[in-house]
């Protein structure tokens, strides 16, 4: 194994990917997104920025037939994405280039698009290593990243996307007049804790009455209790069991 690389699982094992050591490292932000995805077999779903493939790859090893491709700016998580697919034995299209000039092969309609868009503002201070501040750091509107997913979705496709609350008005003003059907999912560290991420649906035409759902609880306790992941039964079942988040979107 290279020594800046780490090679780790997911979903209790049935997903295993190569990340960079030092850059940005998937963690619990693109299973969620994945659980939060609608898609069934034979449909297709583009990851916007999908960074080394956690994401969409899970989606595709708990949703088997699904065509899934991949949007990625840098070069060197663009090939860890496309290495990640074939070692798990799941077919991943990937592209490298951005969003303001998509490239060619993606430009064709699909039945979801999912993106975990930069969440930190563009003014701050910058990660040192260049691979994470890329990740992290908003210097793509988030207006574009929705627009950019609309314009790529089928008419009835579900775009799905996960992000920091403080960005929820910037995101539900960039909905319409594609976008409807709208659902809110909040994410709470623990119970009684303000929502720190967002889930959001919304479908291509949809017509459907807005939705602010309850939250989802992530952690079991009123403080962090030593050295453990300490999550609720129904996180439990979703980021180890691969479970969807069906029941929180009805």
């Amino acid at each position: 194994m290279s020594a800046d690389l780490t090679h780790d699982a997911f979903l209790c094992g049935r997903l295993h990917l190569w990340q960079p050591a030092k850059g940005y490292r998937a963690a619990t932000d693109p299973v969620l997104l994945a659980a939060a995805c609608p898609a069934i077999s034979g449909q297709s779903v583009l990851d916007l920025g999908c960074g080394v493939g956690a994401a969409a790859l899970c989606l595709g090893a708990r949703v088997p037939g699904l065509s899934l491709s991949g949007l990625e700016l840098q070069p060197d998580y663009a090939e860890l994405a496309r290495r990640n697919g074939a070692q798990n034995g799941l077919d991943f299209a990937v592209e490298t280039g951005d969003l303001a000039e998509m490239p060619r092969g993606l430009r064709r309609d699909f039945d979801h698009v999912i993106a975990n868009p930069p969440y930190y503002p563009g003014a701050g201070t910058p990660p040192p290593d260049s691979g994470r501040a890329a990740a992290l750091m908003i210097d793509t509107p988030l207006e574009s990243w929705v627009q950019a997913g609309a314009r790529r979705l089928a008419p009835g496709g579900w775009l799905t996307m996960i992000f920091g609350a403080e960005c929820l008005p910037q995101i539900l003003s960039a909905l319409a007049p594609k976008l409807g059907s709208a659902a809110i999912l909040p994410l709470a560290p623990r119970e009684g804790r303000p929502a720190l991420r967002i889930l959001l649906r919304a479908r291509k035409g949809g017509r459907g009455a807005f939705r602010l759902l309850a939250p989802l609880v992530l952690h079991k306790g009123a403080v962090h209790d030593g050295d453990r992941e300490s999550y609720t039964p129904r996180a439990e079942q979703i980021l180890r069991g691969g479970v969807a988040l069906d029941a929180e979107f009805r």
